[in-house]
């Protein structure tokens, strides 16, 4: 490392730098930093950066800068997206004595897919020739500032750092409350520590002793080390090493991801944009997925045509592993005599595409968002993503990178506090809502009485907490003991409980025989229509009376001498034992009355009582 230790809280940057091979990267850096790129072996017998180099030097404002040196070879162009992806900037590496190459145009499609708006181009070797030339040719393509070098001498250096000092000023802070996703580029074991992976720490923040996941199961942070050092924390963005507990080196290698437990969602079907500029023709079929240090082989479906005048078009990839993906994500697609393609994630659990004309309804879903006209071209956000599914998990919008308070805002409320139909974490698009409180209606006058359960099999709803807050939704609905019911019940069950009215107006603890029940017409599914609504008190089977009848015995019972007998009860309330034995269990089971043994029972303070 050049210069005095960084001050205290001075800021870390990660930038690539890129370039066609031999181009003088390496050298360019090892004069900024100190810091030979190219470790292994083969890279310094062979001359060039085969795999992904580190180095990090202090900015003359004592900012902390880390270079990520990007190989250049046709043949390592894996290693150089892997380098591109994580990064914000790019300091871009030009050879005065041999100008625009193969590679450097591969490199340049590669930074104008990930869509890298930040950086530098510097034009090396301005010791052995003019860099105007050069500087010309390469103007054609890039806009960014120039600086002009000569690596070998030194010249220019200052310029440069100044340069680098200027760009790293202008690139945004990194969230340090964002979940990690930390794309491991290098593993390896460190004698007495154990495993070690590499990666830039783009957001988020680490911590010794942390728990992340990794392939699905929980690791646990050992160490971390930055710029060399070992620290207790680091926050992005960083060059990191982790020294991972108990963990083989044979379970990480270069791809998979350190992530924090529930923050992202590990997918292996996304929808998204291709962005193949104009006159691509038809996406390929089968290609290669870049995003972070992965590269995934992917089979691609297309959704709809490919605009004509970008490139654009929707389509569905199917990854041969899962990858953490978040919606907005910018990746790339390579395929064998192609151009490399942009890649925008626009969903990362799309529902099955099943049924005639599924995939003709999805392409109009993502139509608004496969623009052809690239600075226009929207994300889908919160609101969109739940119009899509019907319902979501708030976490699960969360984990896709979205803000459920957009949800809020699409719907013309407040923002706070989040107040979107559903239950516990579930989130119910408005619509939705309304056309599962109609089913739910149909379903309950059809069934009343149904349980809960039942009708969330019915309604196809994950929980059952969203079935009862569609019933509080849906008023004249209600839950009572596990069943829903309705407070109206039809017509001539209405009647059918005013005749029994009229027959215990005389008699009221009187019942009428089970065989007077149809007469009446009460048949047993209309009685439990009846008593789920309230309208009758059934004791047991052909035992009906009227409600409130329970409470109205209590008291005429409280008069009674006390203790009393099943049989006092029944000469007080003028009715026989048919009736007066299961009304009183149904008393005791409200604690209206309470058995001091086989024979007596005496009424409770009915002031004091339950009801």
């Amino acid at each position: 490392m050049t210069g005095d230790r960084p001050p205290r809280g001075a800021g870390m940057y990660v930038i690539a730098t890129a370039g066609h091979v031999d181009h003088g990267k390496s050298t360019l850096v090892r004069a900024l930093t100190g810091i030979e790129p190219d470790r292994w072996a083969e890279e310094r017998r062979r001359g060039m950066t085969i795999d992904l180099g580190f180095a990090w030097t202090t900015l003359p404002s004592g900012r902390r800068l880390a270079f990520v040196d990007v190989p250049g070879h046709e043949r390592f162009v894996t290693n150089m997206l892997a380098g591109l992806g994580p990064v914000p900037a790019v300091m871009f590496v030009l050879a005065a004595d041999q100008g625009w190459q193969a590679q450097s145009q591969e490199h340049w499609e590669a930074i104008e897919a990930l869509r890298v708006e930040r950086g530098l181009l510097v034009v090396t070797r301005c010791d052995l020739m003019d860099p105007a030339p050069a500087v010309e040719e390469a103007r054609e393509r890039v806009a960014w500032p120039v600086v002009t070098v000569a690596g070998s001498t030194g010249e220019g250096l200052g310029e440069l750092r100044a340069a680098l000092d200027r760009m790293v000023a202008g690139l945004p802070v990194a969230d340090a409350r964002a979940p990690v996703r930390l794309w491991i580029d290098r593993a390896f074991t460190i004698r007495g520590a154990g495993t070690v992976v590499t990666g830039t720490l783009a957001a988020g923040r680490l911590r010794v002793g942390d728990v992340l996941v990794l392939d699905g199961e929980r690791v646990r942070v050992k160490g971390l080390q930055v710029t060399g050092e070992a620290v207790e924390s680091v926050r992005g963005a960083a060059r990191v090493a982790v020294n991972l507990r108990g963990v083989e080196l044979e379970r990480v290698s270069r791809g998979k991801a350190l992530l924090t437990p529930g923050g992202w969602v590990e997918t292996s079907v996304a929808d998204v944009r291709l962005e193949m500029g104009a006159g691509s023709g038809e996406p390929p079929r089968e290609a290669v997925l870049h995003i972070g240090s992965a590269s995934v082989p992917v089979r691609v479906r297309p959704f709809g045509p490919v605009h004509a005048a970008g490139g654009a078009c929707a389509v569905r990839l199917v990854l041969a592993r899962a990858l953490p993906l978040r919606v907005g994500d910018r990746a790339l697609l390579r395929c064998s005599g192609r151009p490399i393609t942009g890649v925008v994630v626009l969903d990362v659990l799309p529902s099955p595409l099943r049924g005639r004309g599924a995939g003709t309804r999805r392409a109009a879903e993502l139509a608004p968002f496969a623009a052809s006209d690239r600075a226009t071209a929207r994300m889908p956000d919160a609101a969109t993503v739940l119009g899509w599914r019907g319902m979501v998990r708030r976490s699960e919008l969360v984990a896709m990178g979205l803000d459920p308070l957009d949800v809020q805002v699409a719907m013309g409320l407040d923002p706070r506090p989040l107040d979107v139909p559903g239950a516990g974490d579930w989130l119910v698009d408005a619509g939705r809502w309304k056309e599962l409180g109609e089913r739910l209606g149909a379903i309950v006058a059809e069934q009343p009485g149904i349980p809960v359960d039942a009708a969330r099999t019915a309604l196809g709803l994950p929980a059952r907490e969203l079935v009862e807050a569609l019933v509080r939704a849906c008023p004249p609905l209600r839950v009572s003991d596990g069943r829903i019911d309705g407070d109206r019940v039809p017509g001539a069950v209405a009647e059918a409980v005013g005749r029994l009215r009229e027959e215990l107006a005389r008699a009221p603890y009187l019942a009428p025989e089970a065989a007077r029940l149809p007469e009446l017409g009460l048949t047993r599914q209309a009685v439990a229509l009846a008593a789920r609504a309230g309208l009758v008190l059934r004791l047991a089977d052909g035992v009906v009376l009227l409600p409130g009848a329970d409470v109205a015995a209590a008291r005429v019972l409280a008069r009674l001498p006390q203790p009393f007998t099943a049989g006092d009860a029944r000469a007080a309330l003028g009715t026989n034992r048919r009736v007066v034995i299961p009304l009183l269990e149904h008393l005791d089971r409200l604690r209206l009355t309470r058995r001091l043994d086989e024979r007596l029972r005496v009424v409770t303070d009915l002031e004091e009582g339950p009801l």
